[in-house]
C-alpha cells in the first residue's frame, strides 16, 4: 500500500509502487520523514480494515475482482454442457467470488480486459493464475488474514510532496 503524507491511500497495486520506487544507481539517498513510522502505522490500519470489509463481497464494479467474476460466470454460463465447461473453470469462478485477488492477477486481468473482449482468453488467463497459485488470497474459512510489512520505504518527488510506501 502506498499512502502520501496525510497518510491517505494513493495505490495498492504492487506494480504502480515499484515503479515510482525505481531509481538509478547513483540516486542520492534522502532522510526519512520524521513521521515515517506513524504512516506505516496508518498503512497497516487501512489495510487491516480492507481486509476485514472484503470478505465475500467483490468490490467495486469498475473493480477487477467484480468485472473478472461477471464475465467468467456469463463465460461459464455460455459453454455450460460443452468441451469448455470444467471443473477448473468452476473452481476459478468460485475462487474469485470468496477470495481476494492478488495483486499481480488484479494486474494481469486489467490488462488481458483492457486488451481484449475476448471471455475465453480471460478464462484461460484467470486459470492459469489459479492453478498456478497466483489468482487469488486463499485463506480457509474465518481464518482472517493479517497485513504484513514487507517493506516500508519512504518516497521523495517534488511534484507530489512525496510519500511512503
Amino acid at each position: 500500500m502506498w499512502v502520501d503524507r496525510e497518510g491517505n491511500t494513493v495505490t495498492e497495486s504492487q506494480l504502480t509502487i515499484l515503479k515510482a520506487a525505481e531509481c538509478a544507481p547513483d540516486t542520492v539517498a534522502v532522510s526519512r520523514l520524521e513521521s515515517h513510522h506513524e504512516l506505516v502505522r496508518k498503512a497497516l490500519e487501512l489495510a487491516a480494515s480492507e481486509e476485514k470489509s472484503r470478505g465475500g463481497a467483490l468490490g467495486r464494479p469498475s473493480g477487477a475482482r467484480f468485472r473478472s467474476y461477471e464475465r467468467l460466470k456469463k463465460y461459464a454460463t455460455d459453454v455450460r454442457g460443452t468441451l469448455f465447461d470444467t471443473i477448473e473453470l468452476d473452481k476459478t469462478v468460485n475462487d474469485i467470488y470468496r477470495f481476494p485477488l492478488q495483486q499481480s492477477a488484479t494486474d494481469q486481468l486489467n490488462r488481458q480486459m483492457k486488451n481484449s473482449g475476448e471471455l475465453q482468453q480471460l478464462a484461460q488467463l484467470a486459470m492459469a493464475l489459479r492453478e498456478e497459485g497466483r489468482l487469488c488470497l486463499v485463506h480457509e474459512e474465518g481464518e482472517e488474514q493479517e497485513p504484513r510489512i514487507i517493506c516500508s520505504l519512504g518516497l521523495s518527488d517534488s511534484a507530489n510532496g512525496g510519500g511512503l510506501s
